[in-house]
């Protein structure tokens, strides 16, 4: 890895930002996000490592420092309610005064990333062997093949629930998910024909979406009963281990935009969703 580091040359924030968003035009993001360059430090440094994160916690800036990183990535925005003052009282404050001191930039794609093709939902969407697959919602100026909100699979060969829920975990790397059966469904006989995906929090996008089974990382309790009742059975993944997963793919689709000979690429290895089972 020292040798690697030693040999490259770096690019600028701005540099990278734009080649960021030309995979994932922030005007794709929903008009509630927070995304793009959330911190940019006075004194631009050359980025030459950036750390890839879910969530930014005061644990993975200590990781972005230890491992020297410029840019840290953070899919979901960690600035997001208005910060009234910086100071040492709370986490959230702590994270961007860190970060200022050791000019590290921060940026976060969120909802854009979400959207576009070859994004979060297309990852979340290859746990299953679907025939088929297009966006729940489109924008009335975008193509179905530029993205859009969730995803809607057909399936064509056999798949019951217990499979897919084997699926699901084995392509997430979790050990377990939260599941309800749709109320004339069978978890072993049942066949699974019809799929709508939302990484994250979903409920908003399924609905008035039929399908025999939604996956997503987060409903509430109400939501999911609405949706067992319908015949719709549910596989929750926790909201962050419907995404995480990403990071690793989105490395590699990063080193096809700059070559790692210029910009070292780490995916943090202390992020992890906050809801553990025992």
């Amino acid at each position: 890895m020292t040798g690697i580091l030693r040999k490259m040359s770096g690019r600028s924030l701005k540099s990278i930002t734009k080649e960021l968003e030309r995979f994932a035009p922030l005007k794709y993001a929903e008009s509630w996000d927070n995304v793009g360059v959330l911190l940019e430090p006075f004194t631009e440094r050359t980025v030459k490592t950036i750390l890839l994160t879910n969530d930014l916690t005061e644990n993975v800036v200590k990781e972005g420092i230890e491992k020297n990183a410029e840019l840290i990535i953070s899919y979901h925005p960690p600035i997001f309610a208005s910060l009234k003052r910086i100071t040492n009282a709370t986490w959230k404050e702590r994270i961007v005064s860190q970060c200022l001191e050791n000019r590290i930039a921060i940026y976060s794609p969120h909802t854009a990333w979400d959207f576009v093709n070859n994004g979060v939902n297309d990852w979340l969407a290859n746990a299953l062997p679907y025939s088929t697959k297009e966006p729940i919602k489109t924008l009335p100026e975008v193509s179905e093949f530029v993205g859009g909100t969730g995803r809607l699979l057909s399936i064509d060969e056999d798949l019951c629930l217990r499979d897919a829920i084997e699926k699901v975990k084995i392509h997430a790397g979790i050990k377990s998910v939260n599941v309800a059966i749709g109320k004339n469904q069978n978890i072993d006989s049942s066949q699974i024909k019809s799929v709508a995906i939302c990484a994250g929090s979903g409920a908003s996008v399924f609905k008035g979406v039929k399908a025999d089974l939604y996956l997503t990382g987060e409903m509430s309790h109400h939501e999911v009963l609405d949706a067992q009742e319908k015949n719709i059975s549910v596989i929750l993944c926790n909201h962050s281990n419907s995404e995480r997963g990403y990071l690793k793919e989105f490395k590699q689709l990063f080193h096809k935009m700059i070559p790692e000979s210029e910009v070292k690429v780490l995916v943090s290895e202390v992020d992890k969703d906050p809801l553990e089972s025992y």
